[in-house]
Parts: structure tokens; sequence; C-alpha cells
């Protein structure tokens, strides 16, 4: 035999050997979740949950060239889960075009669940599972989690008001401090609310999937206890692009009102639909799905204990008949935007699995009407709100979209602006009436505790825009709504406060004050740093808020995530436009400034920005915590956000001695 068929008959050998592997090659396993790595000396990177929190259990399995995944089980210790009924489900249809690791999704790929898992025993815990192809071949992944012990240690919080400033740093709050109550001498001549909060520690902020987060898991780890990617709530991230059927974890709400019986209040100067208000009661991977966001509050209402919901967000709520046919239509002429295709129909195990409302697609629902016969009074404005008296549960939406700033609201309250009439809301309320009303919604009657999410919203949305005067008054807004719930729980020792952010917005620090008697400025060279900054003083008026921010020698701010912007260091007299408002395309609205680079260009100086677009971004940059109240002293040190949650759950399970 010459070489040559050697050579060919070794080629043949290998050949069939390859063929006989590849014909018995096992399914792959791409994903498994709760997402874990192995516990080291100096970093666990595992999830963690309270004891009895409920979670799902999920994992990705691709066959082999032609075959298909036949069973698939889940196991924690090695013992083999025995699921309740209709609560495994697998998915093989509408996945993802790649898997996570940025590879093609093989055929016959399968999404597999196990909905609603929980384990009591503190520790840390093994899970596998096993999936079987058509052919026999079987595949095994193993990961872990931990289950966070409590500690018995006696005096339990029964109610925790959760205060989240949006995108608020630390220069956010010194900003506020500066103009609402001056320095002296060097000295602050009084505190803010948040201020005189005993308890003081710095979070860390990062998402699952970046060290930058963006609001929704911002929000969503500091009360689920585990990450989440960007633009996720109350979810791990999934295979498949349903929104709402990605693996789901437990909320705070949901954990105590389910054990404790907990009510649940969201109140947000925000649209309610968005991230940090829906990051307390809703579970999606996407935070823009408004019209199935907003119904799960009202479907699901059972599993959360939801009493009371306040702030804007009007357009998800009305009817949408145009739109039933899911396609792109005209905007209503009600406001509404309702759409199909932001709308959710969740999957059988979900349902079985969480208890959860099944869904469905209902652009033209009328979702205030649902509300109000499920026994939620209905106010649409601040009069409203004050004559609704004390009902036992409201809903208020006070605005199309997102609310009006402080700024805005004051000045049309002092009758020297207008602006807010411009968007068709004149009489709304300020975030510290929101928050004493929902305070005495929820204690009403109510033997057994609530928790309570107040969010100060535009603190970021201005701080993106860079609109300086009307987040640092957005901030002071904020810390009036912070004195609210201190005093609620100066006569309620039970509770429990927390005032923090989600992340940092724009980078912003104070750099100084202006060097000129405006408005004869703008120009960086009348920037006055160190000694010349001197005090900036503001005049107070009895609504608390500055007579004017435009004062000689005003405090000045730069911003490092910043993009173009024109600046005159003077306040604006229209706020940037708010392509979130359903008539932000026609008059008025249309006249007001589109975006910072546009602002002021015939009359700033150009100052450029670090990043692309037209809006400055969120940072990295650790946030403050403070703490007042039954458990306070648990918040000091420096912690990530998702410690904050298993903090919570040391308070009002175990206490503090």
């Amino acid at each position: 035999m010459n070489s040559f068929n050697i050579i060919q008959k070794c080629l043949g050998v290998v050949g069939v050997i390859f063929a006989a592997s590849a014909s018995i090659a096992a399914p792959t396993i791409s994903r498994l979740t709760p997402p874990s790595n192995p516990p080291s000396a100096d970093a666990v990177t595992l999830a963690r949950f309270l004891p009895g929190q409920r979670f799902d259990l999920q994992a990705t399995v691709s066959p082999d060239a032609g075959a298909s995944i036949a069973s698939f089980s889940f196991a924690v210790d090695g013992v083999a889960l025995k699921p309740a009924a209709n609560t495994v489900g697998m998915v093989t249809t509408g996945l993802n075009a790649k898997l996570s690791d940025g590879t093609a999704t093989p055929a016959n790929t399968a999404v597999v669940s196990l909905r609603a898992y929980s384990n009591a025993v503190p520790g840390v815990h093994t899970l596998s599972v096993t999936a079987v192809q058509s052919d026999g071949q079987k595949v095994t992944r193993s990961g872990n989690f931990e289950v966070v012990g409590i500690t018995r240690q006696g005096h339990v919080a029964k109610n925790i008001i959760l205060l989240l400033g949006d995108g608020m740093g630390a220069a956010h709050r010194t900003a506020a401090r500066i103009m609402v109550k001056g320095y002296a001498q060097g000295k602050a001549q009084g505190r803010l609310a948040m201020d005189t909060f005993p308890y003081t520690g710095m979070v860390m902020t990062s998402s699952l999937n970046s060290i930058v987060t963006d609001s929704a898991p911002g929000m969503s780890n500091y009360v689920s206890g585990n990450k989440a990617n960007n633009n996720e709530e109350g979810v791990f991230p999934d295979d498949t692009v349903d929104a709402f059927d990605n693996p789901r974890i437990e909320y705070l709400s949901e954990y105590l009102h389910r054990l404790k019986g907990k009510r649940l209040g969201i109140v947000t100067t925000a649209d309610v639909f968005d991230a940090t208000p829906a990051a307390n009661a809703v579970h999606t991977s996407n935070r823009g799905n408004g019209t199935g966001i907003v119904d799960q509050y009202l479907d699901d209402r059972k599993l959360t204990g939801l009493t009371v919901l306040m702030g804007g967000g009007r357009k998800w709520f009305l009817p949408n008949s145009s739109d039933s046919s899911d396609k792109t239509s005209p905007q209503a002429i009600n406001g509404s935007q309702r759409k199909a295709s932001s709308d959710y129909v969740l999957p059988g195990d979900i349902v079985a699995g969480w208890g959860a409302a099944p869904g469905a697609t209902d652009p033209e629902r009328d979702l205030i009407a649902d509300f109000t016969a499920a026994g939620y009074a209905y106010v649409a404005d601040k009069a409203g709100m004050d004559a609704a008296g004390n009902p036992d549960k409201l809903l208020g939406l006070f605005a199309y979209s997102n609310m009006n700033v402080a700024f805005d609201k004051i000045n049309k309250r002092r009758g020297v602006s207008t602006i807010v009439d411009d968007f068709g809301f004149p009489d709304q309320p300020m975030l510290d009436e929101m928050a004493d009303k929902a305070l005495k919604v929820l204690s009403k009657n109510n033997r057994d505790g609530f928790y309570l999410m107040i969010e100060g919203a535009s603190i970021d949305k201005q701080a993106h825009l860079m609109d300086t005067d009307r987040w640092i008054e957005e901030t002071i807004e904020f810390d009036r709504a912070v004195k609210v719930a201190r005093d609620f729980a100066a006569t309620h020792p039970d509770t429990l406060v927390i005032v923090t952010a989600d992340h940092e917005c724009a980078g912003a620090a104070i750099i100084g004050a202006a060097a000129a008697v405006m408005p004869a400025y703008p120009s960086a060279a009348t920037v006055a740093t160190y000694e010349a900054a001197r005090f900036p003083k503001y005049t107070i008026a009895a609504d608390g808020y500055p007579q004017t921010t435009d004062v000689p020698g005003r405090m000045l701010i730069g911003y490092g995530a910043n993009a173009d912007r024109y600046e005159t260091w003077l306040s604006s007299d229209q706020p940037t436009q708010d392509s979130q408002q359903p008539f932000v395309g026609a008059p008025p609205l249309n006249a007001h400034p589109r975006n910072p680079a546009l602002r002021n260009a015939s009359t700033g100086f150009l100052i450029t920005g670090q990043i692309p677009g037209s809006q400055a971004v969120h940072t990295a940059s650790d946030v403050p915590l403070s703490a007042f109240g039954r458990g306070a002293s648990l918040f000091t040190g420096v912690f990530d956000n998702t410690d904050v949650f298993f903090k919570i759950g040391q308070a009002v399970l175990g206490g503090i001695k």
C-alpha cells in the first residue's frame, strides 16, 4: 500500500470517529438562572435571597443538530425538585437570535423554567439543571445561590419608607443645602431634613451588566436583593424576546405583603410607568412597555398590596381604541399612549407559579375606570386630592406623563409663570403634599404596616438636561418630602426611613460662583473659584423655595458627564422639551427648547461635552444613603445597593436590639 492510500485510509477512520462522536453529542446549557459564579476568598458573585423569598429557576438548553429537548429537571443540593402543577414550562419559539455568549441560537433551543421556587434554609445552596434530548443524551450544569439568614434581635420595623432622589449624588444634596440654607463663615446655616438623619453610608450602584446603571436596576436592586440588567426590573435576563416572561424575583413589596400583610404605596413626580416606580411592583425586561406595566399595577395588586399610586402618567390609563390593530396609529385625541405592542400576556407557568394575572392585549382598556371599580378613589389634581379625605385606596394621576418640576409649579402658585398651563395640568400637588396624603391613607386602620416608596424623579431628569436651577429646586422639593417622612417616623417609632439615590446623574460638581453681577455674563471667564466664590446668598420665600435663583454671585455647577450645551449661568424661563409628553410636537409645547444643545444657543457660550448625544448621562459614582428610625443603625459604611434589601429584611423580620 503506497503512502497516499495509507493517508487516505487514516483520514477515513478519523472521519468515521468524528461522525460517530457528532451523532452522540450531548446538548449544551448556555445560561443557568439565577446567575452565579463560585464564591472566592475576596468576592461573592452569587444570587442572594431572604428566607422564603420566591424566584424563578431557568436554563437555556441547545440540543444537538437534528435533535430536540425531551425533558428537564432542576435540583437543589442534589435533591430533584418536584414542582407544583403547571409551574414548569418550556419555550422553543420567540427566542433571541443570539445566545448570551453572542453565538447564533441553534435550532430547537429551549428555555426551560421552574417558577416561584423558594428556600428557607440559610446558607449557600447548589443548583443544577439536567436536560435530556430526544436521542437520550443528557447534560447537567451547576451553579449556586445563597439564602441570607435573619438574626432575631428584638424590636422590628413595622413601616418602611424609602425616599429615592433619582440621580441624586452628593453634589446634588450639597447644592440644595447651599441654596435653601445658606453658608456664612464657612458653615452651613441650616441642615436639609436628610442631613439630620443620624446614620449615613455610601452605596455602590452598578447593575448586573454595567458599572453604570440605569434607573430600572438602580431601583430594582434595592428591593429585590439581586442585580438586574440595565432596562430590566424585577427579573433576571433570559433568551426570549417577550418582555414579560423573564425569570422573576420577588420584590420587597410582594414578600412583605405575602408574609406580613403589609400595604404598598408608590409616590413619584415621574410618569408612574417610569423605571423607579415600576421597579417596586412590575416584572419586565423592557422598562418602556408602558401599557403592560401600568396594567400590572392593578392586575397584580393582590400580590403587592398596592394601596396608593400617585404621580403622572395618565396617558397609559386612558382608552385608545385607535390602536386595537397593533399598528402604528395616530395619537389618540384624548392623549392615550396605550398600545397593543407594549401590553402583556403571561405564559401559563408564571400565572400558575406566582398567582399572577394572565394579562390581555387591550389598548382600549379604561384603566381609571378599572381602578375605581376595584375600590380606589381617583384624583386628578391637588384640589381633588385635598377633597378626597382619607380613602381606603388612592390613585392620583396629575399629568399625561412626567409631572411638571418644582421650579415651574411654584412659579405657577406664585402667579409669576404659566408654564404648567402649557401642559394642561395647572393644579399639580408638590411631592411633600403627595407624601403626606400617602402616609395618611397607608396608615389608616393598619396594624400590619406598609412599605412606601417616594421618588423625586426630576432631580435626574433635569440633571440629564443640565438644567441646574430646576434640578436644585427638585432636590429642595424632595427634601421637603423627606421631612414629612421623618416627622411621621418621629411619632411612629416603629418606622424605618431611608433616603438615597439609584445612581448619580451628570457628574454634577459645584465649581464656584458667578464672578460678575448678572446678567452681564456669559463666559467661562466669569466663573469665580476658591475664595473668589465667597458664599452665594438666596432669599427664601415663605413657601420654602428661593424667591429667584438669578442672584448676584449665584452658585455655578459643572458637569463631568455632559453633552454639548450653551450656558448662560442663568435660569431658563422655559423647560426643555419632555419627549414623553403625548402632545410635545404641538403648540405650545413645541415652542419649548428641544434639547440643551439648542437651549440658549443665541445667548450662551458653548460648553463641549465628553459624550455623544444631547443629554448628560449617569455615572458610576457611589451615592449617599441616610437612615432614620427603627433599624437605621444597620446602614453605615460602604455597601452594595443589593445589601439594602437584606438590611431592610433584618429590620422588618429580625429587628434590632
